[in-house]
């Protein structure tokens, strides 16, 4: 085993045992050297790794101290890594999505308070009002799904999801929506979230989630399969002037 990745393992053994806990300071640099019997450039790298896993926070002139460890902290990572995925592992990562975003929905439905409600309608009015606008209903469509998911009550599971929904996936399946002039449909299949989550219908709030991921899924799932990467990361078309025709439909699927 090379000799960063041992540092790294016991220094996590350390954490997990509890012998440093969250917020702890870390030795010194050379007194972990002498105790863990390596260099002082092992333990240094190795706390490098450990700072971009967000484990450790390094602080200049103060120390090393262990993070909160908390699973939103932990987890932030994933999707900076999810936004880099092409292809298969990007609709991979729509599959995970479909599996949890319908399930948050619906523990949601049941969980979320009246104040928390009343803003997801807020934000529902709102992607009424901007229909024509994609860069204004593509920034209101991860603030729905981000305040729903966070109603749900599981700070890991908003993580994971908010993660798997990223503006980069997102901004994706709304150029197909713009292209095939499927907004309204789309902004509909919102709609039906909240009347279910209004209604406290756990059931169908995790099917009208379905539906709206499923139908995300399938249109990335033809345009991968059409090979139109141009489609996929050309710039959202501008917002229509009132009265300018919609652009010829190309996509059937909303997002």
């Amino acid at each position: 085993m090379p000799l960063t990745d041992d540092v790294i393992n016991r220094l996590r053994g350390m954490i997990q045992s509890g012998e440093l806990l969250p917020g702890a300071r870390l030795p010194p640099e050379h007194q972990l050297a002498l105790q863990m019997g390596v260099s002082r450039s092992g333990v240094r790298e190795a706390v490098k790794v450990l700072a971009s896993a967000r484990v450790l926070d390094v602080r200049r002139g103060d120390g090393t101290y262990v993070t909160s460890l908390t699973s939103h902290l932990l987890l932030e990572g994933v999707g900076f890594a999810f936004e880099l995925l092409q292809g298969e592992s990007l609709l991979e990562v729509m599959e995970v999505r479909r599996l949890l975003e319908p399930a948050s929905t619906a523990m949601a439905a049941l969980r979320m308070s009246a104040e928390q409600l009343a803003e997801v309608a807020s934000v529902m009015d709102r992607m009424q009002a901007h229909a024509g606008d994609p860069e204004e209903l593509l920034r209101l469509d991860i603030t729905f799904h981000r305040l729903v998911v966070a109603a749900a009550g599981n700070a890991t599971l908003a993580t994971l999801v908010d993660g798997l929904s990223g503006r980069t996936a997102r901004a994706r399946v709304w150029r197909g929506i713009v292209m095939g002039n499927v907004a309204q449909a789309t902004i509909n299949e919102h709609q039906a979230i909240l009347s279910a989550l209004e209604s406290r219908d756990q059931l169908l709030a995790q099917a009208a989630a379905l539906v709206h991921v499923n139908t995300s899924e399938s249109w990335l799932r033809k345009i991968l399969n059409d090979h139109d990467a141009a489609l996929v990361d050309a710039p959202l078309p501008p917002r229509r002037k009132p009265g300018q025709p919609a652009p010829a439909a190309t996509a059937t699927a909303t997002a």
